[in-house]
């Protein structure tokens, strides 16, 4: 099967040329950045990617519009961030796949790396998302921090070979300083889910390991805020067994542990400023209603 590639950018000169590298097989490659000031726009023209810019707002919104606006060529899309690579085991399995008939889009496996070291178990291997789909027929809607395809379940089917993530290209520092602004995403759904927007948690062992692993952050959304960051530690470290990865399976838990901090100190400012307005509200409405009353005495 022949697919353009999609691949979202801002500043990726370091770990662009590593991605595109990947993708020498592929004849329809399409980079939408959102304002790159460090020659990763030259670095994918000259890989032959074709370029095109949008403001950035979310991620959802900017696959969509590589979708509907970026004259891709071929039916199916494979997304990709720009510290992702794909293998020749990956690429041998897209040319050799044939998709169902009724499939719109299908989840893809990936495998965190930290340096050259798979983070097999704190990182949750195999973790999905969709990252393949029709052209016309895959949506994302923003949900969080991430994107999350807009098709129903039954219509997205599996594909079991992994690519490559260097979520760290750029360095720890860097990733903490990108998940402050995840956190706060992260935070604000928080907080509708706790003021009762989403539905309730789903059964945590039914349906496939996507399924799952979505049903088991709404089930953590709904534990205390402060509880957060310990549980998210214990989880990966002992029930994921993260401690095989060594002591890079011990850092990356207490990175996502610091993750979970932020989110919760932000979603308890959050949720304190919300009771404060219905406060501050519930009292103008006493003093107002008192008023009436007053007034309605005199007359």
């Amino acid at each position: 099967m022949n697919v353009s590639v999609l691949i979202l950018t801002f500043n990726e000169a370091k770990a662009l040329p590593r991605c595109l590298a990947a993708l020498e097989w592929c004849d329809d490659i399409l980079v939408v950045d959102s304002g790159s000031t460090d020659g990763t726009v030259a670095i994918a023209e000259s890989a032959g990617a074709r370029v095109v810019y949008r403001r950035f707002d979310d991620f959802a919104s900017q696959r969509n519009f590589g979708l509907t606006s970026g004259g891709l060529r071929h039916e199916w899309v494979l997304h990709l961030d720009a510290d992702e690579v794909v293998t020749p085991e990956f690429q041998q399995s897209l040319r050799d796949l044939s998709p169902a008939s009724g499939t719109d889009a299908y989840r893809v496996p990936s495998k965190l790396m930290l340096n050259e070291t798979w983070i097999r178990y704190a990182g949750m291997y195999p973790t999905y998302q969709v990252r393949l789909g029709h052209r016309e027929r895959l949506r994302f809607k923003q949900v969080g921090h991430g994107q999350r395809e807009d098709l129903p379940p039954e219509r997205v089917g599996t594909f079991e070979v992994p690519y490559l993530h260097y979520n760290f290209s750029h360095g720890l520092a860097n990733w903490l300083r990108k998940h402050v602004k995840y956190a706060e995403d992260e935070a604000d759904l928080l907080v509708r889910m706790r003021k009762g927007e989403h539905q309730a948690a789903d059964p945590v062992m039914r349906g496939d390991a996507t399924s799952r692993r979505r049903a088991l952050k709404r089930l953590a959304n709904r534990m205390p805020l402060l509880l957060r960051p310990v549980a998210r530690f214990f989880y990966i470290l002992i029930w994921r067994r993260g401690f095989l990865d060594g002591r890079y399976g011990v850092l990356y838990a207490l990175m996502l542990s610091v993750y979970e901090a932020m989110i919760a100190v932000l979603a308890a400012e959050r949720l304190m400023q919300h009771s404060q307005r219905r406060a501050v509200s519930s009292a103008g409405i006493r003093l107002r209603s008192n008023a009436g009353d007053d007034l309605g005495g005199r007359s």
